[in-house]
């Protein structure tokens, strides 16, 4: 009989065994046969302790475990679904006969490759298995059979072999001893292929060695007048100048109309004055501080001896001293609506 199979560190087993008065049967070490589907053959080598011996490494999936001896309840061999059964790794090793065949197909070339029918195929390998077997319930109930867990030893590792497997891989393989190069002689004919190729042909065409031909040609032409960069430079920094001018000059513009800055108050309070000033060109009247100044000055004077003064020669003040005196004035003024503003509150 047939049946589906679990694997042994399903979460059921486990449970299984710690049930009681449950009807189970253990089986260790049973002889099985294994069957994988083949997903993968690669060909490897051993370390230098081993002198690189060649073997070959298969990765598949477990599809089902078959006992040499039929188990409790009549079951046969234990099943797995696609998808459903372990990962299995297998190492092949070629004895020493077969290592001479290889050697005869060419092993040692380089179109030396591992053949491809031997992929995507079930092999029959053999292993030592665990199994526990759950009876089926006492009840005669349909569709009610024995569940079976297995656990295959060293299902990560398994060494096989022409003697233990029966397959004689090394017949797989095809002849390549006629069509193909050797390995090391093919590395030695590059090598060689490469010096001689350096000592005949030339890393340059014919046209490009007469370059030198053409570069006294060109060394021998007149060299043509170079265009006027510098000129045409230098207007556009001219234009570029006259942009950021007319960006700020708006600029100042639009401050000076903006009530409230600084431009604004200069403007209105400082600007005007200084063009009355010019255009009536007088002098103006120094600010409340000054005059006082000037009026305790000038008692000063009068009360000193006549023959201790001295003419004062007030000479004309000059356009940056009536600036000045427009500008101190303005903050003058300026102190003054603040003081009565604060006094008004």
């Amino acid at each position: 009989m047939r049946t589906a199979g679990l694997t042994m560190n399903d979460v059921w087993a486990h449970r299984v065994l710690r049930e009681r008065g449950v009807e189970t049967y253990r089986l260790e070490g049973v002889t099985t046969e294994l069957s994988v589907m083949v997903e993968s053959l690669d060909l490897k080598h051993r370390g230098k302790e081993e002198k690189y011996r060649p073997y070959l490494h298969m990765t598949g999936e477990l599809r089902s475990v078959t006992p040499a001896k039929a188990l409790p309840f009549g079951i046969s061999q234990v099943t797995y679904s696609p998808g459903q059964g372990e990962k299995v790794d297998a190492f092949y090793e070629f004895d020493d006969q077969q290592l001479v065949v290889l050697a005869s197909k060419g092993y040692f070339t380089s179109g030396f490759a591992v053949p491809e029918q031997v992929t995507g195929i079930e092999w029959e390998l053999p292993a030592t298995s665990d199994m526990l077997v759950l009876a089926p319930s006492g009840a005669q109930t349909e569709g009610d059979a024995p569940v079976v867990f297995t656990q295959i030893h060293d299902i990560g590792g398994l060494e096989i072999d022409l003697e233990s497997s029966g397959y004689d891989l090394a017949g797989y393989f095809a002849d390549h001893s006629k069509d193909g190069v050797p390995q090391a002689e093919a590395v030695v004919n590059a090598r060689g292929l490469k010096a001689r190729s350096d000592a005949i042909n030339s890393l340059f065409t014919e046209d490009e060695l007469g370059l030198d031909t053409e570069v006294k040609q060109v060394v021998g032409a007149p060299v043509p007048e170079a265009a006027p960069v510098a000129d045409g430079m230098s207007a556009r920094l001219q234009q570029i100048e006259a942009e950021i001018a007319a960006e700020r000059e708006q600029y100042q513009t639009e401050r000076a109309s903006t009530e409230g800055t600084t431009e604004n108050l200069y403007r209105e309070r400082v600007a005007g004055a200084l063009h009355r000033a010019e255009e009536q060109e007088e002098p103006l009247a120094p600010p409340a501080p000054a005059r006082e100044a000037q009026r305790d000055l000038n008692l000063d004077l009068e009360e000193q001896p006549q023959e201790t003064r001295r003419p004062e020669v007030k000479p004309a003040p000059s356009l940056d001293e009536r600036k000045r005196q427009v500008t101190q004035r303005a903050a003058d003024l300026e102190f003054g609506e603040d003081g009565e503003q604060s006094l008004g509150t």
